[in-house]
């Protein structure tokens, strides 16, 4: 089987402003169209019935046009999140390599952003300084800063 990645969907309370944040803090670029999908196919393949979902994909920083991106969207109804926790089953971060952790994450910080965890570096043998913060986007997604050198 051949497979390439073609992106991570965040679920979101307001898809709008979450799309906002990753484009003003991370350069994030929006590949039309914005989607506002339902139907049968749509209920089928989520499982969910009634699905009716809107968002948009964004282009990821570093990548061309053909890319994998970073999928906003919103269903009508949502369920609740859990509080943010690394350690928690399932995807737990997304990643971007910055030039300063510290800039980048006062960045975070100042478009909604919240702490999760400390800024810290080390060496890690056969990466150099790694420099990271866990941080959460204004929805509680855990995001990953990290600057290696």
């Amino acid at each position: 089987m051949k497979s390439t990645y073609k992106h991570t969907s965040i679920i979101s309370s307001d898809w709008q402003a979450l799309a906002r944040f990753y484009q003003e803090v991370f350069g994030c670029i929006p590949v039309p169209p914005e989607r506002n999908l339902s139907g049968e196919w749509l209920e089928k393949g989520t499982g969910i019935k009634g699905a009716r979902i809107a968002g948009v994909h964004l282009g990821l920083p570093g990548y061309g046009d053909q890319g994998p991106t970073l999928e906003i969207f919103q269903y009508s109804m949502n369920l609740a999140n859990l509080s943010p926790a690394a350690n928690r089953k399932g995807i737990g971060h997304i990643a971007f390599e910055v030039d300063d952790v510290h800039k980048a994450t006062q960045d975070v910080l100042k478009h909604g952003g919240t702490i999760v965890g400390e800024i810290s570096s080390a060496e890690v043998y056969g990466a150099g300084l790694i420099t990271f913060v866990y941080l959460a986007d204004p929805e509680g997604n855990i995001i990953e800063l990290q600057a290696c050198k």
